[in-house]
Protein backbone atom coordinates (compact mmCIF):
# COMPACT_ATOMS: atom_id res chain seq x y z
CA UNK A 1 0.00 0.00 0.00
CA UNK A 2 1.89 2.62 -1.01
CA UNK A 3 0.62 6.75 -0.41
CA UNK A 4 3.64 7.90 -2.48
CA UNK A 5 2.32 11.63 -3.24
CA UNK A 6 -0.05 12.37 -0.39
CA UNK A 7 0.46 15.30 2.06
CA UNK A 8 -1.21 14.55 4.99
CA UNK A 9 -1.47 17.09 8.28
CA UNK A 10 -1.86 15.87 11.41
CA UNK A 11 -2.65 18.60 13.92
CA UNK A 12 -1.00 19.38 17.69
CA UNK A 13 -1.38 20.59 21.10
CA UNK A 14 -0.75 19.99 24.21
CA UNK A 15 -1.87 16.89 26.22
CA UNK A 16 -2.12 15.09 22.87
CA UNK A 17 -2.68 11.17 24.10
CA UNK A 18 0.53 9.88 22.55
CA UNK A 19 -0.06 6.93 20.88
CA UNK A 20 -2.96 8.70 19.06
CA UNK A 21 -0.40 10.76 17.21
CA UNK A 22 2.76 9.05 17.05
CA UNK A 23 0.68 5.77 15.54
CA UNK A 24 -0.86 7.34 12.72
CA UNK A 25 2.19 9.42 11.93
CA UNK A 26 4.35 6.25 11.68
CA UNK A 27 2.17 4.38 9.92
CA UNK A 28 0.83 6.75 7.31
CA UNK A 29 5.27 7.48 7.07
CA UNK A 30 5.89 3.80 6.50
CA UNK A 31 2.70 3.84 3.68
CA UNK A 32 5.15 6.50 1.87
CA UNK A 33 2.99 10.00 2.76
CA UNK A 34 4.40 12.88 3.75
CA UNK A 35 2.75 13.76 7.03
CA UNK A 36 3.02 17.53 8.47
CA UNK A 37 2.31 18.14 11.61
CA UNK A 38 0.50 21.15 12.35
CA UNK A 39 0.75 23.27 15.78
CA UNK A 40 -2.04 25.73 16.96
CA UNK A 41 0.93 28.30 16.70
CA UNK A 42 1.23 28.91 20.30
CA UNK A 43 4.41 27.11 20.45
CA UNK A 44 7.04 24.74 18.14
CA UNK A 45 6.96 22.06 20.82
CA UNK A 46 4.01 20.17 22.46
CA UNK A 47 4.22 17.38 24.74
CA UNK A 48 1.65 14.56 25.36
CA UNK A 49 -0.85 13.98 27.74
CA UNK A 50 1.19 11.01 28.95
CA UNK A 51 4.44 12.86 28.77
CA UNK A 52 6.26 9.96 26.60
CA UNK A 53 6.26 12.19 23.56
CA UNK A 54 7.18 15.54 22.59
CA UNK A 55 6.47 16.68 18.83
CA UNK A 56 8.07 19.44 17.16
CA UNK A 57 5.91 21.08 14.68
CA UNK A 58 6.47 21.45 11.16
CA UNK A 59 4.17 25.08 10.70
CA UNK A 60 0.87 26.10 12.54
CA UNK A 61 -1.97 25.83 11.18
CA UNK A 62 -2.66 30.18 10.05
CA UNK A 63 0.52 29.31 7.80
CA UNK A 64 -1.53 26.49 5.41
CA UNK A 65 -4.05 26.03 3.49
CA UNK A 66 -6.45 23.03 2.98
CA UNK A 67 -5.51 22.91 -0.55
CA UNK A 68 -2.36 21.47 0.63
CA UNK A 69 -3.27 18.43 1.69
CA UNK A 70 -4.98 15.20 0.80
CA UNK A 71 -5.88 14.05 4.39
CA UNK A 72 -5.91 15.81 7.91
CA UNK A 73 -6.04 13.99 11.41
CA UNK A 74 -7.16 14.78 14.67
CA UNK A 75 -5.26 12.68 17.29
CA UNK A 76 -7.49 12.75 20.97
CA UNK A 77 -6.52 13.06 24.90
CA UNK A 78 -7.35 16.87 26.43
CA UNK A 79 -5.51 18.26 23.24
CA UNK A 80 -8.87 18.27 20.98
CA UNK A 81 -10.73 20.58 23.40
CA UNK A 82 -7.35 23.10 23.34
CA UNK A 83 -7.48 22.92 19.49
CA UNK A 84 -11.02 24.15 19.54
CA UNK A 85 -9.61 27.31 20.93
CA UNK A 86 -7.52 27.93 17.96
CA UNK A 87 -9.85 29.42 14.98
CA UNK A 88 -7.04 28.41 12.05
CA UNK A 89 -7.47 25.32 13.48
CA UNK A 90 -11.33 24.89 13.53
CA UNK A 91 -11.34 26.91 10.01
CA UNK A 92 -8.59 23.96 8.07
CA UNK A 93 -10.90 21.21 9.47
CA UNK A 94 -14.06 22.65 7.90
CA UNK A 95 -11.96 23.61 4.87
CA UNK A 96 -10.58 20.13 4.15
CA UNK A 97 -13.82 18.78 4.83
CA UNK A 98 -15.73 21.19 2.28
CA UNK A 99 -13.46 20.06 -0.44
CA UNK A 100 -14.26 16.56 0.22
CA UNK A 101 -10.91 15.38 1.64
CA UNK A 102 -10.22 12.63 4.43
CA UNK A 103 -10.97 13.83 7.97
CA UNK A 104 -10.21 11.35 10.66
CA UNK A 105 -10.24 11.44 14.50
CA UNK A 106 -10.04 9.73 17.34
CA UNK A 107 -10.65 9.59 20.62
CA UNK A 108 -11.61 13.59 22.12
CA UNK A 109 -10.50 14.01 18.48
CA UNK A 110 -14.58 14.93 16.89
CA UNK A 111 -14.93 18.01 19.77
CA UNK A 112 -13.10 19.69 16.97
CA UNK A 113 -14.81 17.93 14.12
CA UNK A 114 -18.50 19.51 16.57
CA UNK A 115 -16.61 23.09 16.64
CA UNK A 116 -15.70 22.97 12.91
CA UNK A 117 -19.66 22.13 12.19
CA UNK A 118 -19.62 19.00 10.40
CA UNK A 119 -20.81 16.35 12.12
CA UNK A 120 -24.55 17.18 11.73
CA UNK A 121 -25.91 14.02 10.33
CA UNK A 122 -23.03 11.96 10.24
CA UNK A 123 -22.42 8.72 11.91
CA UNK A 124 -19.69 8.86 13.98
CA UNK A 125 -17.77 7.19 17.10
CA UNK A 126 -15.49 8.70 19.54
CA UNK A 127 -14.38 8.52 23.46
CA UNK A 128 -17.47 7.59 25.14
CA UNK A 129 -17.94 10.33 26.84
CA UNK A 130 -17.82 12.24 23.71
CA UNK A 131 -20.79 10.77 22.61
CA UNK A 132 -23.77 13.07 24.32
CA UNK A 133 -21.52 16.57 22.72
CA UNK A 134 -21.64 14.46 18.76
CA UNK A 135 -25.46 13.40 19.27
CA UNK A 136 -26.25 17.49 20.48
CA UNK A 137 -24.53 18.44 17.80
CA UNK A 138 -26.69 16.44 15.25
CA UNK A 139 -24.33 13.16 14.97
CA UNK A 140 -25.79 9.39 14.68
CA UNK A 141 -23.16 8.36 17.55
CA UNK A 142 -21.96 4.57 17.74
CA UNK A 143 -19.59 2.53 19.68
CA UNK A 144 -17.47 0.62 16.90
CA UNK A 145 -13.55 0.85 16.64
CA UNK A 146 -13.92 2.74 13.27
CA UNK A 147 -16.33 4.23 11.49
CA UNK A 148 -16.45 6.13 8.05
CA UNK A 149 -19.06 8.34 6.68
CA UNK A 150 -17.85 9.43 3.53
CA UNK A 151 -14.72 11.47 3.82
CA UNK A 152 -15.14 11.41 7.85
CA UNK A 153 -13.12 8.36 9.40
CA UNK A 154 -13.58 8.01 13.26
CA UNK A 155 -12.52 6.03 16.09
CA UNK A 156 -13.01 5.46 19.91
CA UNK A 157 -9.34 4.60 21.41
CA UNK A 158 -5.69 3.83 21.42
CA UNK A 159 -6.60 0.02 20.82
CA UNK A 160 -8.44 0.74 17.60
CA UNK A 161 -5.74 2.60 16.34
CA UNK A 162 -4.31 -0.64 13.51
CA UNK A 163 -8.06 -0.38 11.89
CA UNK A 164 -8.02 3.29 12.43
CA UNK A 165 -4.75 3.96 10.58
CA UNK A 166 -6.13 1.07 7.75
CA UNK A 167 -9.40 3.23 7.25
CA UNK A 168 -7.30 6.39 6.65
CA UNK A 169 -4.20 4.60 4.34
CA UNK A 170 -7.55 2.80 2.61
CA UNK A 171 -9.10 5.79 2.13
CA UNK A 172 -6.64 7.60 0.54
CA UNK A 173 -5.98 4.99 -2.11
CA UNK A 174 -3.16 2.79 -0.30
Amino acid sequence: MSLQGKRIAILVEDDFEDPELTEPLAALRAAGAQVITVGSGTKGYYRGKRRRTTIRVDTSADKVKAADFDAIIVPGGYAPDRMRLHQPMIDLVREVHRQGKVVAAVCHGPQLLISADIVRGRRLTSWASVAIDLKNAGAHWVDEPVVRDGNLITSRRPADLPQFNAAIIEALGG
